[in-house]
Parts: C-alpha cells; sequence; structure tokens
C-alpha cells in the first residue's frame, strides 16, 4: 500500500467545503486484492470488490 494510504492520520483535513475531495483511484487502494481492512476512529471497515465490480464497504 502506497505510503501516504498508510498514514491516514497525517492527511490534511478538509477545511472547505469548496475545496475539491480527494481523488484516489481504488485500484491504488485494493493493489491487486479483492479486499482491504480500513481503520477508522479504531474501527475495522472492510472495501471488497465484487465479482461484479461493485463497491461495498462493511463494518
Amino acid at each position: 500500500m502506497p505510503e501516504t494510504l498508510r498514514n491516514a492520520r497525517d492527511w490534511p483535513v478538509l477545511r472547505s467545503a469548496k475545496q475539491p475531495a480527494r481523488r484516489i483511484d481504488v485500484q491504488e487502494v485494493l493493489e491487486g486484492a479483492r479486499e482491504v481492512v480500513l481503520l477508522h476512529q479504531n474501527e475495522e471497515y472492510r472495501l471488497r470488490l465484487t465479482s461484479n465490480g461493485k463497491l461495498i464497504l462493511t463494518k
């Protein structure tokens, strides 16, 4: 996983609603896998790529 994705706590906080959201290609996050675990406030979330190419995020 790219270093920038590992250190999400170091990401800048969006301060303005006018600022565009960051765009990240899902393939960069998955790196060839079908599923990754995302950590948010010490909770695990799973981002899964289905056989139909859809994304599912579950806690």
